[in-house]
């Protein structure tokens, strides 16, 4: 779907609703209309899947394709739509197809077919994906590398979901929804909008190399906006729900207390109670209009999860795709600094001691979780900075070559079956520290700081290296006591200078995901889905500016 569909699709339901980390780039094939249960009753049976890959397959070897995968996906979106009392829309969509790609002389070509229902229909764009390989090979300057894999023979992955949301009755999901805006309204807001977004995507992949995969994998994400207005002066102040779109299925919304981390607002580690964050949304947005606008200087920042994983995201995932390292990719914010020089040194500073940065696209709930990725490599988990120092990049098939890897990392995705397939950023976390540290221990020994909670606006350069970053909730430090709300708040760095100043991690029992549903790579533009963990963490003496408008 083009940008302008969607923006179409948005005037129709989302309203006014500011969704919260949407970029304006990278927004998936939503596909066609269907009704829900169309949804539930539409799957293709793993043994059809397998012989249309096997045509395709054959097809491409027998027109002189020396490496073949097939991908044959079905994506379901389920959007529920809210704003106070009413349902303002219900979205469901699905799209199905088959993308071959191949190597022949040397040289990529892909094609690919929608709802596809015949061995003819796969086997003709198997030999189409090989007619323009051979003539991409014309403009070739040099082959294409493919670290070594093995085949796995027919296997698959489910995502380890206990309730399917796209089984779940629509009026339970509308329920919820105007539940939470009613709370939210009792609670002193004048307007709310609340929306389920759900994904499931039944994903099958078969090569050359022999490897048959089949994959079920199921996202959710819980999103609300909040607004308060000042009658006296028409002044308004907003707080967006402080949930993370997840790997999860609809029990992700069933919130276990125990998984309650006490703090200054709710946080969650396995569920997440939308009624009891939105109605604190409620208070905290009329507490923001007579917050504090902050003095600008030097403060040190205390980060929770909810607002680090963005930070991680822009100034740590993206600079270390190493498509953008090499200069391949510089779409959306550009390359990195992060160049291969400073990793092969072996000493590059990128953090201080405390920073231990790693991919992981194992990781339970997370965005990225999967069992194999679009190029049926298994997915693990690896280093990136250790103790502050560069010591890896995301790297797939066609670049593991590059920097002396003799496997692929597993990140490569594609947003459909229409879509190529190229390296996407795996699940990138800041470690928890090893030593038992709270958040209230941390903020003790804070002299001058701020407390920042949620994820708000932000710019990054070229290089990901300069930046600045909002939030949404922040708390003034005075002598490691918490002294009251503040707002227009953004600190400024660069990505060495702010990693360097990190001094103390929280524990494990801290530790918290976030993440982005779209994720904008590419040219045409692709969306993913990925998770940033982090337990809160501190860094000192960063610089604060006053974002109010002076009039």
């Amino acid at each position: 779907m083009k940008r302008r569909d969607f923006i179409q699709l948005s005037g129709l339901g989302f309203g006014g609703l500011m969704l919260p980390n949407m970029p304006v780039n990278g927004i998936p094939v939503f596909g066609n209309a269907v009704s829900q249960e169309a949804m539930l009753d539409g799957a293709v049976d793993v043994a059809v899947k397998k012989r249309l890959a096997d045509a395709a397959l054959n097809a491409a070897k027998a027109k002189g394709a020396t490496y073949t995968d097939v991908r044959i996906g079905r994506y379901l979106n389920q959007f529920v739509i809210t704003r106070e009392d009413k349902v303002q829309n219900i979205v469901n969509t699905e799209s199905y197809g088959v993308g071959v790609r191949v190597i022949a002389n040397g040289c990529w070509g892909f094609a690919a077919v929608v709802d596809a229902k015949s061995e003819a229909d796969t086997a003709k764009a198997a030999e189409q994906a090989v007619a323009i390989a051979k003539a991409n090979a014309k403009l070739m300057t040099q082959p294409v590398i493919l670290a070594p894999q093995n085949g796995y023979g027919e296997v698959s992955w489910k995502a380890p979901i206990q309730r399917n949301a796209f089984e779940v009755p629509i009026k339970e999901k509308v329920d919820l929804l105007l539940g939470v805006n009613d709370a939210a309204l009792k609670n002193g807001a004048n307007y709310v909008n609340s929306v389920l977004f759900m994904v499931n995507e039944q994903k099958y992949f078969a090569s050359s190399d022999g490897s048959y995969i089949d994959q079920d994998i199921h996202r959710i994400w819980p999103i609300a906006a909040v607004t308060a207005i000042d009658p006296k002066t028409g002044k308004f102040e907003t707080r967006q729900a402080l949930s993370a779109p997840v790997g999860m299925g609809y029990e992700y919304l069933q919130t276990n207390p125990a998984d309650k981390v006490s703090g200054i607002t709710t946080r969650y580690n396995k569920g997440y109670d939308m009624l009891e964050d939105v109605t604190a949304a409620a208070k905290q947005a009329k507490e923001k209009l007579t917050a504090k606008s902050v003095e600008a200087g030097k403060y040190d920042l205390v980060l929770d999860p909810s607002h680090l994983w963005l930070t991680i995201h822009e100034s740590v995932g993206h600079p270390l795709e190493l498509d953008r390292v090499l200069g391949y990719e510089a779409n959306f914010a550009g390359t990195s600094f992060a160049t291969l020089d400073k990793w092969q040194s072996k000493n590059f500073n990128y953090g201080s001691k405390e920073v231990n940065l790693f991919a992981d696209k194992t990781q339970v709930g997370s965005l990225g979780a999967v069992g194999w990725d679009d190029e049926g490599v298994k997915t693990k988990k690896w280093d990136l900075v250790k103790e502050g120092t560069l010591v890896n990049y995301q790297a797939i098939r066609d670049q593991a070559h590059i920097i002396g890897e003799k496997e692929s990392h597993g990140c490569c995705y594609a947003d459909s079956w229409s879509s190529v397939q190229f390296q996407r950023m795996a699940n990138v976390s800041l470690a928890a520290g090893k030593t038992p540290l709270s958040v209230a221990e941390m903020i003790k020994d804070v002299k001058k700081g701020i407390y920042i909670i949620g994820d708000g606006s932000f710019s990054i350069d070229q290089q990901r290296y300069n930046f600045q970053f909002g939030g949404q909730l922040f708390y003034e430090i005075k002598d490691g006591q918490i002294a009251g709300m503040l707002k227009d708040v953004a600190y400024q760095s660069n990505t060495q200078e702010f990693w360097n100043s990190c001094v103390k991690v929280c524990d494990e029992r801290d530790y918290r995901l976030g993440g982005s549903f779209f994720d904008g790579k590419g040219q045409p533009s692709q969306s993913s889905a990925v998770s940033h963990g982090s337990s809160t963490a501190r860094f000192n003496g960063v610089n604060v500016i006053n974002t109010a408008r002076k009039v």
